[in-house]
């Protein structure tokens, strides 16, 4: 088990913005809930992982089926703020290719927000490696509504900065898969929306993605100003208290088979 050097976009970006990260991501939707117990197979006696727990945005929905929760986060700004909204988690620093478990000690492994950044054969060999045959791993993401007009002028705005770091929506992450010893992906999807002051669920989740986060302090107040440019461009955003910035969540999951 050797641990890569994390993405600099990652590494820096989510260090330096973990407190943004915590306004401006949305959380997920109840049907996130019943993925979890249904496809995963989730409930009391059973281990769970979330790995790449962030600031613990997933963790408040996984502890909701009884399982017995590990957070696994490399960045230690992230790791900060997880532990400030679960004093009582229990937190490791660890990274998708080393893993800071035993051998067959997970009933689940979900990665919130976070596989694209993993997604090679030697993670998921290690997820494998942690998982017990017949247990689960699950990917979830929150992903933009681009079908609306703003959300698309937001993507366009950001998109120049984006550079090599990895996304969802590139789909690069689907090369890993089919997956030694792991079963084919299933997927569910469910709509989603972030509801809140235009500054929190806009301006604060474009400034908390990593590529954004990672800038100098006055290339991301450009990229806010550019936000805000759009907010006050749009009627059904301009001047008001609430928003909702729509989402769609995109649920998969796989069984470790052997």
């Amino acid at each position: 088990m050797t641990e890569n050097p994390l993405h600099t976009a990652a590494a820096s970006g989510f260090d330096a913005g973990a407190a943004t990260y915590v306004a401006g991501r949305p959380d997920y939707p109840e049907g996130a809930l019943s993925w979890l117990v249904e496809d995963l197979g989730l409930c009391a006696g059973r281990v769970a992982v979330d790995l790449g727990a962030g600031t613990g945005k997933f963790l408040g929905l996984l502890a909701r089926t009884g399982a017995s929760l590990i957070a696994v986060e490399p960045v230690a700004g992230m790791r900060e703020q997880l532990r400030r909204a679960y004093p009582r988690a229990d937190v490791r620093a660890g990274q998708a290719e080393a893993l800071p478990l035993e051998a067959a000690s997970v009933d689940a492994l979900v990665c919130a927000q976070a596989f694209h950044w993993f997604a090679t054969p030697a993670a998921l060999a290690e997820m494998r490696r942690v998982l017990k045959i017949g247990s689960r791993l699950g990917l979830i993401w929150n992903v933009r509504d681009e079908s609306v007009g703003w959300v698309a002028a937001l993507t366009k705005l950001i998109a120049p900065y984006e550079g090599d770091a990895p996304r969802y929506a590139s789909g690069r992450w689907r090369a890993a898969f089919p997956a030694e010893g792991f079963s084919p992906l299933h997927e569910r999807a469910f709509a989603h929306a972030h509801v809140g002051s235009p500054e929190r669920v806009i301006v604060d989740r474009v400034l908390s993605t990593s590529f954004i986060a990672a800038l100098p302090e006055a290339e991301r107040a450009e990229v806010a100003g550019g936000v805000r440019k759009i907010i006050a461009a749009t009627p059904e955003l301009a001047g008001r208290d609430t928003v909702a910035f729509p989402y769609a969540t995109h649920a998969f999951a796989c069984e470790r088979v052997e």
